[in-house]
This record gives C-alpha cells, structure tokens and sequence, in this order.
C-alpha cells in the first residue's frame, strides 16, 4: 500500500484575488477634455443638460434585477488630467459637482484619466495599469497570417484583422506588376471594417499612451477585471472635503464623492458621451477583444452574478456599451 506524498506550494504562487463588490450596471455621464472644462460652467452645464435623459434612459431601461429588487447603479466621471493640465483641481472641480446637481445628476465617483497610466499603490509603491494590459495583450491572428507582421510589443498597434501588404510581393519589384491586398476584418460579416490603433508612441525613450488605450484600462477597471498580484487597483477614497487639492497628483485615482454610492465596480458599464469619442470607443472594443484577462477575476465576476440571476456576456467587449446623444 502506497502512503500519499505531501505537496507543498508557496502561497505566493497563486496569488488570492482580492473580492470586489458589483455593482449590476457602472453609468459614466461623462470624459471630457481639460480644454472643455476650463470654458467654464456654462460649458458644464450644457454637458449636463444633453446628458440628463440620456440617463434617465438607461435607468429606466434596466427595470429590476431578476432577483426583483432595484438595480445597483454607480455614476462616474473620467476627467483627462493625462494629456494636459491646465488648470488645478481646486478650481475646477467645484463647478463640475455643482453643475451636476443642478441637472439633477448625482456624481458618485470621480477618476483621473492619469492614474490609467500610473497611480499609487502605497505609502511608497506605485503600479502602472497600462503597461499591466499590455502585457497581456494577444493578437488574434488572422486567417491565412504568414507571421510577418511585427508583433504589438514591438510596434504599438493593435488591429482587428489582416493590414493590406507593407511590401510589394513581384519579385523584380515592378511597379505595374505588384499585387495590392485590401485590409481584411477577422470575422467580418459580409463586407469588413478594418481598424488599425495605435496604443502608444514614444520619444526620447518616453512612451505616452493613447487616448483608445487608457480608455480601454478603464473599461476594464469599472468592471472590476484588472488586478496587481491578486489586489484591487484604483480602489475608490471616500472624499473628505470640504476642498480639492491644489495638485493633481494629490487628488486620489478614483475618489467616492457619494458615501451612499452604489459600488464603482459593476457586472457591466454604459458610458454616455459626445460623438466624436466613437471611434475612440470603437478602438476600445478592439482592443478589449485581444486582452487576456485573468482567471480569478473572471471566475469572481461569474460567481456573483450567478447568484444573483445575473446575465453577464462572456466577452469582455460585450460588457460595455455607449450611449452617443446628439448636440453633446
């Protein structure tokens, strides 16, 4: 009779996925640039307004959960402090939560788009979510792919199917004789639309990140998916007041203005914004699609969701949706 052997792992190993609570439906009422809120409330107010029964709408959409009980809903509003900083939170903040009330909005949690790039972990630790999806980014290849597209590590760009050919494939190179290749979207239905995004670019060995791409750090950050060794990032800090700081840095990453909020992270999101944000969002979706995300966090999203007799799509890009208001 054989006697088992004892198997010993290293509890670091297999890191413990921190547990989040969901809400059913994360509402963002609204991304605006730094050059849209330095105009001033009037600017503010009319964001507001158009945004109002866009809100309104999506509420009353969701009914009751099936468990027959109110929807949980948490608002947010992502303020672009990454690509320019032109003026200091303590000015323009305040104007930003009022006007929101006067439309009869309540703003639950406020974001810096910066901290998608880099925030603070600790007293003295930082982590980079950016560089965090990248690193799990895998390409779907396309049909019939040869391999000689350079991977997105390398380049920076990300598409959804074949690009059309970077070289001329007669061998005497004769202008006339070359053969051109139209791109081509990887499980297009009928007729493709091929997109082609840039994630970063560099200079002077600086990388700067691409509006699509923190935007897709985001995504993945309201619905509770991203996670640094097994721990929660961009954790909401209940706001203190009365004042903003005078730096942006010193404003928390994501900081819980409502201290009856439903919870920030949720099963799904729904993001109302201006036009000319959709093929930015439309990059997102692409990219969301190439993302590896981790097991813990997925298996933690299903969990819950089951329990309550929540539907949650199994892709990721399938979790989010947009609302695009005319006149915003």
């Amino acid at each position: 009779m054989t006697r088992p052997v004892p198997v010993f792992r290293e509890s670091s190993a297999e890191p413990r996925t921190e547990a989040l609570p969901f809400s059913h439906l994360s509402l963002e009422i609204g991304h605006l640039y730094m050059e849209d809120i330095v105009e001033g409330p009037e600017r503010l107010r009319r964001h507001f307004a158009t945004v109002r029964p866009w809100v309104d709408a999506v509420r009353s959409g969701l009914g009751t959960s099936h468990t027959g009980t109110r929807p949980r809903v948490s608002t947010c509003f992502l303020i672009d402090d990454y690509f320019s900083r032109l003026a200091p939170p303590h000015e323009l903040l305040p104007s930003l939560v009022q006007e929101a009330a006067r439309a009869g909005l309540t703003l639950d949690y406020l974001a810096r788009e910066s901290a998608c790039a880099t925030a603070p972990a600790g007293a003295r630790e930082v982590i980079h979510p950016a560089e965090s999806v990248a690193a799990r980014l895998v390409e779907s290849p396309p049909p019939a792919s040869s391999g000689f597209r350079p991977p997105v590590s390398r380049t920076g760009w990300l598409s959804n199917g074949r690009r059309s050919p970077a070289q001329r494939t007669s061998a005497a190179l004769d202008p006339t004789t070359a053969v051109w290749h139209p791109p081509t979207e990887t499980g297009a239905r009928g007729h493709s639309v091929f997109m082609d995004v840039e994630l970063w670019n560099e200079t002077a060995g600086q990388r700067t990140w691409s509006c699509a791409f923190l935007a897709a750090v985001w995504q993945l950050v309201r619905l509770g998916l991203l996670r640094d060794d097994g721990r929660t990032i961009l954790k909401p800090v209940a706001w203190q007041g009365p004042d903003f700081p005078e730096e942006w840095d010193a404003l928390p990453a994501v900081l819980q203005l409502n201290p009856r909020a439903a919870p920030f992270t949720a099963y799904t999101t729904c993001s109302v914004l201006p036009g000319r944000f959709l093929p930015v969002e439309h990059a997102v979706r692409v990219i969301l699609d190439q993302v590896h995300v981790e097991q813990g966090p997925l298996e933690q999203t299903a969990q819950r969701s089951a329990a309550e007799h929540v539907d949650v799509p199994a892709g990721i890009a399938d979790r989010v949706s947009y609302v695009f208001p005319p006149g915003l």
